[in-house]
């Protein structure tokens, strides 16, 4: 059998003392495989005292398994199927033993999303909080994704651009869609625009469990009361693409409720909350 000579190397003399001769003239040992160079000895007394001096196994079972794998690639058989969606490749889905029913009866709700939308002004973020309130006095527990509130973080890396509104509208729409699967009420109140990018959010959730929300508010209205005064800057040009004015808004064709004001009739706050909160009773969401 091949021999191979382990030389020994000196230690600093703060950690041992003196160095055994046997190993400054070379150790000779049988190599049967692989040497397990780092379980040479232990030096005591100023001797040296062999353990262990033994062939490993890891290159056997290494290259066994790296048979496997190899086998189970071109085989096809015991190998997890990885997917690419968009720009990520080879990503796999890993599910969790506890799914969102189980979470569902643990919270006694059923997670949805309630997407508010409509014009600047016409009281989306005013009714998010009146609606949130409301259930959480019924011991329901919600979460809300208020557009301003989620470009001080999440998304403040994008601008008012249509494309930068529309990766906008995206983010949020998947982060509401994990909160719902959380068994979580998530309140989405944001302007969104756009007809397409709402319908894409739709979609990400399970028939029924998107909730549109349409604020029906006229823009003479919402220019009236102007809580941020973004119209007057919107109208004097110092800003530029804003919804309404220079940008345009895409009302819902079939959205599930539809909140109308106008300078005659405009409900209180809580009472459109009432109107939302009915209707998620009578969908069986206050359940678990």
């Amino acid at each position: 059998m091949e021999e191979v000579v382990v030389q020994g190397v000196r230690p600093r003399p703060s950690i041992c003392r003196s160095w055994p001769a046997e190993l400054d003239s070379g150790l000779t040992v049988k190599k049967l495989g692989l040497v397990n160079m780092a379980r040479i000895g232990r030096f005591c007394g100023g001797k040296v005292r062999m353990k262990s001096l033994q062939p490993i196994k890891a290159t056997e079972e290494s290259s066994t398994a790296s048979t496997v794998d190899e086998s189970a690639d071109i085989s096809g058989k015991n190998v997890c199927q990885t997917s690419t969606i968009g720009k990520s490749t080879n990503i796999l889905w890993h599910k969790s033993s506890v799914d969102k029913l189980a979470r569902q009866q643990l919270l006694q709700q059923k997670g949805c999303v309630i997407w508010i939308t409509g014009l600047s002004g016409s009281g989306k973020s005013t009714l998010a909080c009146a609606l949130s309130r409301a259930l959480h006095s019924r011991g329901k527990l919600t979460y809300i994704l208020d557009g301003d509130n989620c470009r001080h973080g999440l998304n403040r890396d994008l601008s008012f651009k249509a494309e930068d509104r529309v990766e906008n509208i995206r983010r949020i729409g998947e982060v509401a869609r994990l909160f719902a699967d959380a068994g979580v009420i998530c309140i989405a109140s944001l302007i969104s625009p756009y007809r397409k990018d709402r319908d894409d959010c739709r979609s990400l959730l399970p028939e029924g469990d998107f909730i549109e929300v349409f604020m029906d508010v006229p823009l003479q209205l919402c220019e009236e009361r102007d809580p941020k005064g973004l119209y007057k800057l919107a109208r004097a040009g110092k800003i530029k693409g804003f919804t309404g004015i220079d940008d345009p808004y895409e009302p819902p064709l079939n959205c599930e409720i539809v909140l109308k004001q106008n300078g005659n009739n405009c409900p209180c706050p809580s009472d459109m909350a009432e109107t939302v909160v009915s209707y998620l009773n009578d969908k069986g969401y206050l359940q678990g």
